[in-house]
């Protein structure tokens, strides 16, 4: 009895690899007995059989793409693959330059910070707030502060207060160890 030997198809971390998503299948590739044929000048042809589609896009010299395969019936269209690839690079890179990304900005009190130090933080929390991201306000005590929470507890309500036209809070005071934290979202 011969074992067969199958390749190893993963990565370092013992995952399998997958195909990449962006990925399309064309030509020899398309498995459908039948296919839905768009021309390059985007004329719909309609269901026929792959070998008709195939000799299309070779007469064509193009190659027969498939661009929507979730349907019973695929849909193909006759392009030049390096050109449909190079539009979907492009198209995906513009849909990420759209895309924003929510940063969590961080901002550290002290439980006896003075009125002057406080105005900068909030100001710069204001900022942050209206440029969309997120705001965490941390307050560390240190070494006997800690006998002082309520005096820290005081400065996270009063930035709370001062942030309530701006921001939702999502995430109350809570206490962690030797450090108090706040967040804070903008309010869309």
């Amino acid at each position: 009895m011969e074992d067969i030997i199958k390749p190893n198809n993963s990565n370092a971390f013992g995952n399998e690899q997958t195909a990449d998503k962006s990925a399309f299948r064309m030509n020899e590739q398309i498995t459908n007995a039948q296919v839905r044929l768009i021309l390059e000048n985007g004329e719909n042809v309609g269901i026929i059989p792959l070998r008709e589609a195939l000799m299309k896009a070779e007469n064509a010299g193009l190659d027969l793409i498939e661009i929507a395969p979730n349907g019973t019936i695929p849909v193909c269209k006759i392009l030049d693959a390096g050109k449909y690839r190079y539009e979907m690079q492009k198209r995906k890179a513009e849909a990420k330059k759209k895309q924003k990304i929510i940063e969590t900005k961080e901002i550290k009190f002290t439980p006896n910070i003075g009125d002057n130090d406080y105005a900068v933080k909030m100001r710069a929390a204001k900022r942050f707030l209206e440029n969309g991201n997120k705001v965490k306000f941390t307050l560390r005590f240190r070494g006997r502060e800690m006998s002082y929470i309520d005096s820290g507890s005081e400065v996270l309500k009063r930035a709370k207060s001062d942030l309530a036209e701006l921001a939702k809070i999502e995430q109350e005071a809570k206490l962690e160890g030797r450090q108090m934290s706040m967040l804070a979202a903008p309010i869309k």
